[in-house]
């Protein structure tokens, strides 16, 4: 009796392949010695019109780790400026689009691997995942959801069972395949290659694809390129608001990471700021803290104007300037809705920017944990803290003893006051809803994969996941 995969069964689109060969190469998955399903995100099933209950692990096993009743596979071409530096010699090296598949929502989403096998873009390297990896980018992914920031998802992880040598792990260390659900792998990176080969017609070929695809609702306009450009600044002004209120620091912020869509993906060695500070960065290799935290929103306005060489040959420089003159209004207006929303404030008042600017002064100034004061503030508010500023989080011991709370005391109650009383009570539920109980703060991470790897106990990272994915 013929088994019916339901993953393999998915009406998959060739809409980046019918734009032909000049953007891919195709390529064959690696034979894995081993298969081993450790993760399925059954979350983003019913998305794809699939009921969890009718999709077995086999279903899992067979398409994203056997590889098997699909082709082709796109291994997809690209350049990317990285730490400043144009690099032609890039492209997926160890993955591929493996299919698109329009969701029950419309939208169009792509299923992209990460330790698949080797490529033409490896360049020496073995194409494959650490276990390691591939975990932490499904946390990272799943805690990014949960925290409103537009982001790519994992949805499975396979052991493989290779044995892979690395020099930022202890090796020999276990091998995986990912397999990443997300709107769009086009980068900034692919139009930068069409550029360096000198091929405005396929920029424009491409652009027409992404704005059709991926801005539908400005495909019938006359200054359609234009206007793409300017809501490409806006999604990414806004998502490194996002990063930014969530205390995110994505690593590695190269053009080749930037997609097209303003979304989040390959985050590479990712980190969680555990206290503010504009310095911390997350890459142990990032000597020269260009993708700190503080600058990530530079970084990425940045990024953008470096967008602008290749995409010319379609758009007009002053068009373009024009979008990305707004940069600025977009994230500054984002990340005060955001960080007025971790401290229970649905709306600009009088006082709240003045607040909001006590806020990071306090938090910079007593260097206290940057999620532990919002969980405070989440778990002890009280009515009452709109009469009396002094009882707005008196008596913890998270402040250092000489810290001084009186002036953003005075400015919060100042801010509560101008909220209605009968409207008091939303302020705790909008607390909880923008601060996590679970935070990835790389001991928590760390913890995590030390069971995995000393007892080969996945119950914590299967907790951990149900307490993002459920807000515990």
């Amino acid at each position: 009796m013929t088994v019916h995969n339901r993953i393999l069964a998915l009406k998959y689109e060739p809409a980046l392949e019918a734009l032909g060969s000049d953007y891919f190469d195709d390529v064959v998955a690696a034979e894995f010695p081993q298969k081993l399903l450790r993760f399925r995100n059954d979350l983003l099933l019913p998305k794809l019109g699939l009921d969890p209950q009718t999709v077995a692990d086999a279903d899992f096993i067979a398409a994203f780790g056997k590889f098997q009743g699909r082709r082709p596979f796109l291994a997809l071409r690209y350049h990317g400026y990285q730490f400043g530096e144009y690099n032609p010699f890039l492209g997926d090296g160890r993955g591929f689009l493996y299919g698109q598949v329009c969701g029950n929502d419309g939208v169009l989403y792509d299923f992209g691997t990460k330790g698949s096998g080797t490529t033409p873009y490896s360049r020496g390297g073995d194409g494959r995942l650490t276990l390691k990896g591939g975990v932490r980018e499904v946390l990272a992914a799943e805690a990014l959801h949960q925290m409103g920031v537009c982001t790519s998802r994992c949805l499975s992880l396979i052991e493989t069972g290779e044995a892979l040598w690395r020099g930022d792990e202890p090796s020999p260390t276990r091998s995986s395949v990912m397999v990443r659900m997300s709107r769009s792998h086009i980068r900034f990176g692919t139009f930068e290659r069409l550029h360096y080969i000198e091929r405005p017609d396929l920029i424009k070929k491409l652009l027409d694809h992404v704005i059709e695809q991926y801005y539908s609702e400005i495909w019938g306009e006359v200054d359609r390129y234009a206007l793409f450009y300017a809501e490409l600044v806006k999604r990414v002004a806004e998502l490194v608001a996002q990063w930014m209120a969530a205390g995110f620091c994505h690593g590695v912020l190269n053009t080749d990471n930037m997609s097209i869509t303003g979304e989040s993906f390959d985050y590479g060695p990712y980190a969680f700021i555990p206290s503010y500070n504009q310095q911390f960065t997350a890459a142990y290799f990032d000597y020269f803290r260009r993708y700190s935290y503080g600058r990530q929103p530079s970084v990425c306005q940045l990024n953008l104007a470096m967008l602008q060489v290749p995409l010319k040959a379609v758009i007009s420089l002053a068009d373009m300037e024009v979008g990305l003159a707004r940069f600025d209004e977009y994230y500054q207006l984002e990340y005060k809705h955001l960080m007025l929303r971790k401290l229970g404030i649905s709306q600009l008042t009088p006082d709240s920017e003045q607040l909001l600017g006590l806020t990071l002064q306090l938090l910079q100034s007593t260097q206290i944990g940057y999620h532990d004061f919002f969980s405070k503030i989440t778990q002890t508010f009280s009515p009452s803290w709109r009469e009396d500023a002094n009882l707005i989080l008196n008596n913890l011991d998270i402040f250092p003893a000489d810290s001084s709370l009186e002036n953003w005391q005075n400015c919060y109650q100042h801010v509560l006051s101008y909220i209605p009383l009968e409207k008091i009570d939303n302020i705790a539920q909008l607390l909880a809803q923008a601060n996590p109980k679970t935070v990835l703060l790389r001991p928590v991470i760390e913890a995590v994969w030390e069971a995995i790897t000393n007892k080969d106990d996945w119950e914590p990272f299967y907790d951990l996941v149900r307490r993002i994915q459920t807000g515990q």
